[in-house]
């Protein structure tokens, strides 16, 4: 199956007194139509700022290197006009807070109408009609009703509700959701996870989702990258990935969050901190805070590697594993 997403070589850095601190680096990912794709971890793992940057939305001190193809369209070669066309037709993206993401000065319908008019043509009056029947997909009671309010006249649940009806006005190819449950309550948070399961099976979508919640991505996602320090860890399926970590922070990560399957189990936290990306620790930055680090982890950085069937890892911890179980088979 051909990729819908791509992306090779992905480095995202900032200008910050005068040095180069890297936000991302040596990114790789494949998105393919309808998927779910699950990127995890802590805050500061570089998540959110490879996707900004993809969708050509870094603050001005940020740079994105490598390619990010959307089909044979390279998006960072882009101009920042070349990109207008893309960005909410082919694809879309949901921000984290959706009252700081509305124009809190504009009804509803004026706000989504705007992006029909713009990338489909639409006049006025068709791309209203269209926004109450999209509100109304989304489930939002009395759609005609509240496409005339403002954003603060919303519940946070029906303003998330707003931003993925516009998120998908245009039918997207991909679509990007940043921490979309964030701040819900936990009935509003499943009824999201509902509605996002319909929609990319109705629009054949397909969907990433930025998040540090392991339970979301166990219900929604198809296969899921762990990402630390700007870096990817860990990925492959959720069920090799759930049952089956082989990366210590990937580990800790499912360890540390309640599980059904491990009712009175204690958890067990990840010790100490995130490193600054502005001072990162020598070899493999998650060895000052992993349980299992070798001798060589300080000095050097393990690679991602592809262990096969769609697993990938960077650790010396597994592999050295994987050798004293062949030493002792033999």
């Amino acid at each position: 199956m051909a990729a819908v997403l791509m992306v090779d070589d992905l480095n995202v850095t900032f200008d910050l007194y005068n040095r180069e601190v890297y936000a991302v680096a040596d990114l790789n990912l494949e998105l393919n139509q309808g998927e779910v794709l699950a990127v995890v971890g802590e805050s500061g793992s570089g998540k959110s700022q490879a996707f900004l940057s993809i969708m050509g939305l870094l603050a001005k001190n940020g740079r994105a290197t490598g390619r990010a193809m959307l089909g044979d369209v390279d998006l960072l070669a882009l101009s920042p006009n070349e990109l207008d066309h893309y960005r909410g037709h082919d694809v879309a993206m949901i921000f984290q807070d959706p009252m700081t993401s509305l124009n809190p000065s504009l009804r509803i319908d004026k706000q989504l109408s705007e992006v029909l008019v713009k990338h489909k043509g639409f006049s006025v009056e068709q791309a209203n009609k269209r926004v109450v029947e999209m509100l109304e997909r989304v489930g939002i009671p009395e759609p005609a009703k509240r496409a005339r309010t403002y954003p603060h006249e919303l519940s946070g649940g029906m303003r998330q509700r707003v931003m993925i009806a516009m998120a998908l006005l245009c039918e997207p190819k991909v679509l990007i959701a940043d921490e979309p449950t964030t701040a819900l309550d936990v009935t509003v948070q499943a009824q999201m996870l509902d509605l996002f399961k319909a929609l990319t099976n109705d629009f054949g979508t397909s969907l990433v989702l930025i998040t540090h919640d392991l339970g979301v991505v166990a219900g929604l996602a198809d296969r899921m990258m762990v990402m630390y320090a700007g870096r990817s860890v860990e990925s492959g399926t959720v069920d090799d990935l759930y049952y089956d970590p082989r990366h210590p922070y990937t580990f800790g990560l499912l360890h540390s969050t309640t599980h059904v399957e491990r009712t009175g189990e204690r958890l067990a936290p990840i010790k100490g901190l995130p490193p600054s990306l502005e001072n990162l620790p020598t070899g493999c930055a998650f060895h000052p805070r992993c349980a299992f680090k070798l001798d060589r982890c300080p000095g050097e950085r393990p690679l991602l590697e592809d262990r096969g069937d769609g697993r990938h890892l960077a650790c010396f911890y597994e592999g050295e594993l994987q050798r004293q179980k062949l030493e002792a088979a033999v």
